[in-house]
């Protein structure tokens, strides 16, 4: 008789080891989905830069204008007096009593928490209640809030972490449809296809607006010689 007993897995064992090949297989689609995104993005923020070097500069009396009403906002924004009401009190102390940096002691855990705590104290700061619903309910749906150890508690942990990847892949989805809605996204796609039949789209426009800005200066002298 074989000395070698194989341990036969219990039912809750087999569907652990089903769960984390599930979480592994999400977590290969996100990292390919983030990868996507942040390239996007940074096409995009690399078009941008060209086109701000090109048509931007041709736009700087509206420039000077909305830095004024920025100006402006930040003034009144600065002016308001800060009154927090007794229910954001209550929620600002409900979240910082769950996630506070100081409850732990692996250094890792804690600077992610201080970054969390930072966008708590943000949203405190601007009044805005739903945001600090949306980080309670968030941590306590959140794997790092299961305590104790066992099968049974790390299945929640992973069926949590897989309910967080998928959240985050139709976030992903959602945001990389947004992008493609973008007129800078229309555009770099009208530059692109322009390139491809031999045109400069954006020079194209830059001279449109170099005509108007002229036509604009001779009216202007026009008027100045009438006078």
């Amino acid at each position: 008789m074989d000395k070698d007993i194989v341990r036969r897995l219990t039912p809750e064992e087999e569907e652990l080891g089903k769960k984390h090949s599930e979480l592994a297989n999400l977590e290969a689609e996100l990292t390919q989905r983030e990868l996507e995104l942040a390239t996007l993005h940074a096409e995009l923020h690399a078009f941008e830069r060209k086109y701000q070097q090109i048509i931007g500069i041709r736009f700087s009396e509206l420039d000077r204008i909305e830095a004024q009403i920025t100006e402006y906002m930040a003034y009144l924004e600065a002016s308001k007096e800060f009154k927090p009401s007794d229910n954001l009190k209550r929620l600002y102390r409900e979240v910082a009593k769950q996630i506070h940096p100081d409850l732990v002691t692996n250094e890792a855990e804690r600077l992610r928490r201080q970054e969390l705590m930072a966008e708590v104290n943000q949203a405190y700061e601007d009044g805005d209640e739903e945001k600090l619903r949306s980080i309670l309910h968030k941590w306590e749906s959140s794997p790092e809030s299961v305590k104790g150890e066992g099968i049974a508690v790390e299945l929640i942990r992973v069926l949590r972490q897989i309910s967080q990847s998928r959240d985050r892949l139709r976030a992903i989805e959602e945001e990389l449809n947004e992008v493609q809605q973008t007129e800078l996204y229309q555009l770099k796609t009208q530059v692109a296809n322009a390139e491809k039949l031999g045109q400069d789209l954006l020079q194209e426009m830059a001279m449109e607006l170099d005509l108007k800005i002229a036509h604009a200066q001779q009216k202007l002298e026009g008027l100045k010689a009438r006078l």
